[in-house]
């Protein structure tokens, strides 16, 4: 089932402070308030912030997997958690900034931080209590019906696009998204992810790359440029980031995805030699190919890069130069579209895609696969 809007509820108690801890964590359909998955477990010997903030990376990563285009509202007991990870008070506890960090780069861009009182928690609370004492806790509980917190159903669409795209509202972080220019891979239409050869630009590619730059440069307002690692990306974004004048920041999460033993293979190829394999992964996007890295994963990684960006730049335009499945990624999720959708857009080198993000976590795809006209 796919959900737009989630709750998270979390807690964590340590008995003796420091002592004996453990959290508990859970994702409800905020419609219905039923319980999509819970999880409580016990970590050591820790206190009780560090058992909190490990209540709240569960419940983030259950809502990544279980939920992975819903926005978010996390609903805690701690004082403490919410307001740190609301930016309102800083985290000064050696102990709790790496674990801040990780729950800053799970939780989507406009991640609702609500505290409610004890009482309202008591779900999260008990997963916590029964960890400790011992007490199996099922993935997916029988009756999937927890006492809610006050469910609200979230605001519509239409409801989010009369805020996120009115007179008031403020501007959205715009996105534009460029695949490199053509490589031999690329013409040869050969599988080339993370991982394997790291062709650099063909002498087409270049030009490519020059009249992506002079579109992106007549566009105007861009405030960054960020690329993937790969040699075509970064060769790629040199050539706008010069035509800019702006720096392009490598970032790792925009990385093609790795596709392991077929890296170097045309399609025809990988069928001969791997067609049960290839089958698999057609057939699912949480299938890998032999050493290398499924949709599903790739998705995340994306997701995670993409909220950086929103949070780094907010009302920002952005270059994003990165590959072929970061991009069908975007787009997949931006439309709210099955996964297997990706397999049916194609991306042409060196072509733009724009999508804006509002504050609200409403996006609109602006453009798609435009190919600049070469000078």
């Amino acid at each position: 089932m796919s959900y737009n809007h989630v709750i998270v509820e979390a807690d964590g108690g340590s008995r003796g402070n420091p002592g004996p801890a453990s959290y508990g964590a859970l994702v409800r359909d905020p419609v219905s308030g039923k319980v999509i998955v819970q999880q409580g477990k016990t970590i050591g010997i820790a206190t009780n912030n560090v058992a909190e903030y490990s209540g709240l990376i569960a419940g983030l990563e259950l809502a990544a997997e279980y939920a992975p285009d819903a926005s978010i509202e996390v609903r805690m007991d701690s004082k403490l958690v919410i307001e740190q990870m609301a930016g309102r008070w800083k985290i000064k506890h050696p102990d709790l900034q790496p674990l801040a960090i990780k729950a800053q780069g799970l939780a989507p861009f406009g991640t609702e931080w609500t505290w409610v009182p004890r009482a309202q928690n008591a779900a999260a609370d008990a997963l916590a209590n029964n960890a400790l004492d011992g007490v199996p806790i099922p993935l997916q509980p029988a009756d999937a019906q927890v006492p809610a917190a006050q469910p609200v159903a979230p605001p519509s669409d239409q409801q989010k696009a009369m805020r996120g795209w009115g007179a008031q509202a403020e501007p959205p972080t715009q996105l534009i998204f460029l695949r490199h220019g053509e490589t031999p891979h690329t013409a040869e239409k050969r599988f080339s992810g993370s991982g394997g050869d790291d062709p650099s630009l063909s002498e087409t590619g270049r030009a490519q790359a020059a009249a992506a730059a002079e579109y992106i440069a007549r566009l105007g307002g861009v405030d960054a440029i960020v690329t993937s690692p790969m040699r075509r990306t970064r060769e790629t974004a040199a050539v706008v980031a010069e035509k800019l004048g702006l720096d392009a920041v490598v970032d790792e999460g925009w990385v093609e995805c790795a596709f392991g033993d077929w890296d170097g293979h045309t399609f025809a190829e990988v069928q001969e030699k791997w067609p049960d394999a290839l089958n698999a992964w057609m057939e699912s996007t949480t299938v890998a190919p032999p050493g290398g890295e499924s949709f599903d994963a790739c998705a995340r990684r994306a997701r995670a890069a993409r909220d950086g960006l929103l949070a780094r730049h907010p009302g920002k335009t952005v270059v994003v130069v990165t590959h072929v499945t970061p991009i069908k990624l975007m787009v997949r999720s931006v439309l709210q579209a099955p996964m297997p959708s990706i397999f049916r857009m194609e991306l042409r080198p060196a072509t733009i895609t724009e999508a804006h993000w509002h504050a609200d976590g409403l996006a609109s795809l602006r453009s798609f696969n435009v190919v600049p006209q070469l000078v």
